[in-house]
């Protein structure tokens, strides 16, 4: 059993600050899209999904990237981050954390694989955040695949699912999990470009141990 949680926001703005290094072309960052299939089939690796999550933000001009993470049995929480009456528990990392905890209840016994798609890491010191959930939950024999951008990810969370699990670098698969917009006219900064084939043949995987 694979469960995918997804925090939208660091993975697609992450990818923005890497885009104009690895695309070579100043403004590039203005046109990098993430493409939503191949970073889902990289999460999954082909393995059957019993829940996948993401949280976001709700700018109006995202709206198709929800729509179709919703149309491919992807369940979707947006927030806006700057809304005063949702308090620390409106925020989308902590539901993401939330919806991790309660399928380790549910599934208490029969433990899955765990792919976060995040490099936060924020909190740990103090007992919180995805890196305390990811511990309580591979302690109760849970698989952990962490999936993030090498320059933002928590450098304790990545060295923790390293050793207990599998990091996976997005930077190993930029070419595939992004493609490039056309520029509005008169403001071209860069051609377009697709999205490359996404090769899975050296994706490593994690394992779900059973207790007892």
């Amino acid at each position: 059993m694979v469960f995918v949680y997804w925090d939208n926001s660091n993975i697609y703005h992450e990818a923005q600050r890497l885009a104009e290094e690895h695309e070579g072309t100043p403004g590039a960052r203005y046109l990098v899209r993430v493409h939503f299939d191949n970073l889902l089939r990289l999460a999954h690796a082909d393995r059957p999904v019993t829940r996948a999550v993401a949280a976001g933000s709700i700018p109006p001009e995202m709206q198709q990237l929800w729509n179709r993470m919703e149309n491919r049995g992807v369940e979707v929480n947006l927030f806006d981050r700057g809304a005063r009456d949702q308090g620390e528990q409106g925020v989308p990392d902590q539901w993401l954390q939330l919806r991790m905890l309660e399928d380790g209840l549910d599934h208490n016994g029969n433990p899955g694989v765990i792919v976060l798609l995040t490099g936060d890491g924020a909190g740990y010191m103090h007992g919180r955040g995805f890196h305390r959930t990811l511990e309580r939950m591979h302690g109760r024999g849970w698989g952990v695949e962490v999936l993030s951008w090498t320059h933002s990810c928590n450098r304790g969370m990545r060295e923790w699912a390293e050793e207990h699990g599998v990091f996976i670098a997005l930077d190993n698969y930029y070419g595939a999990i992004t493609f490039r917009e056309p520029s509005r006219p008169g403001y071209e900064f860069a051609p377009p470009r697709d999205q490359a084939a996404l090769d899975l043949t050296d994706r490593p995987m994690a394992r779900a141990r059973r207790n007892g």
